[in-house]
């Protein structure tokens, strides 16, 4: 039995990953702090006998025992409202973090994936984005602690790969939806379906022409899976290149949960990308992957675990006290 160590286990990503592993027959180590994720994306797992988790900080130094076959690194704030808060935190998980669990990978042999995400492209000027574009970003703005980090940490990662000959590999996310997203974590979509569910307007930043490509989490988790048992060294877009406008997703958010609230324009925030869509060429050719589900299957799957949660939840303002992380 092969065995897969899993950061970042109890977030949003890193739990469908652990399922994953787990159906497949893997032997899952998951390690979370739990700032930003919740025991309760798990909790199904702690039964099962191949299942093991671990509360620890990775910008710590990391200590598994036994041998470890795949490392997978998805442990970082990955929201707006949770990057602006901790910044630093976010920094050190992308820097230290990174470094940590490479030099775990080099001890252990193991091959390591890394979750970076398209925010290293910026607000682009390439549009569609493909792998080689080196993106347009503003290292000291507010979004600086998060596209920086992710930015870092594909450069470590490569300079173990090649100064080390460490097998890593590195996906790029796009924006990605499903069950188990944090309802008030600022994205978009479940900021959009929260505020449905509260009887609240539908609050649309700038004019609402800024573009952005939703891919379901069960199509994402498949493409990581894939890159990882791949023999691809280079970063890999994975997304779907479904592109809308964020007014035209407000009217399919609306139309889906049948509210009668109105759509609001705010200003839009600083260094807010205004075009968002993978060009998945390489992910097609290389790993023979594209995403299957429909964002109209996707949606409502997504809207119906989101009314499934408790009304607590619904009007919770903050989802976690950040204060103990703040240093």
């Amino acid at each position: 039995m092969k065995t897969v160590l899993i950061t970042g286990a109890a977030g949003f990503l890193g739990s469908h990953l652990c399922d994953k592993f787990i159906d497949k027959g893997y032997k899952v180590i998951g390690i979370d702090n739990l700032i930003t994720g919740d025991l309760k994306n798990i909790s199904h797992l702690f039964p099962h006998e191949n299942f093991e988790f671990y509360n620890h900080d990775v910008s710590k130094f990391v200590h598994v025992s036994g041998k470890l076959d795949y490392i997978l690194h998805f442990a970082s704030p990955a929201s707006p409202i949770d990057y602006l808060k901790i910044p630093i935190q976010t920094l050190k998980v992308g820097s230290l973090g990174t470094h940590n669990l490479l030099g775990l990978a080099k001890v252990k042999n193991a091959r390591i994936l890394v979750a970076s995400t398209s925010e290293v492209y910026g607000d682009p000027t390439v549009h569609p984005q493909t792998e080689e574009y080196w993106g347009n970003v503003n290292p000291v703005g507010p979004r600086g602690v998060y596209d920086e980090a992710k930015r870092f940490q594909e450069a470590m990662t490569m300079a173990y790969h090649t100064y080390h000959g460490l097998e890593t590999r590195i996906v790029r996310i796009f924006n990605t939806y499903g069950p188990r997203m944090r309802l008030n974590d600022g994205r978009v979509l479940p900021a959009f379906i929260g505020q449905a569910l509260r009887g609240e307007d539908l609050t649309v930043f700038g004019k609402g022409n800024q573009t952005r490509s939703f891919c379901y989490v069960d199509d994402l988790v498949e493409g990581i899976y894939r890159l990882l048992m791949s023999d691809y060294t280079m970063p890999m877009n994975i997304g779907n290149p479904d592109e809308i406008t964020i007014s035209e997703f407000a009217e399919e958010i609306i139309k889906l949960t049948g509210t009668t609230q109105k759509v609001i324009n705010k200003p839009l925030p600083t260094d807010d990308p205004m075009q968002r869509q993978p060009n998945i060429d390489k992910a097609r050719k290389i790993i023979d992957w594209e995403p299957k589900v429909s964002r109209a299957e996707g949606l409502k799957i997504t809207y119906d675990y989101f009314k499934s949660l408790p009304p607590e939840e619904l009007y919770k303002k903050e989802h976690k006290d950040f204060k103990a992380f703040e240093k």
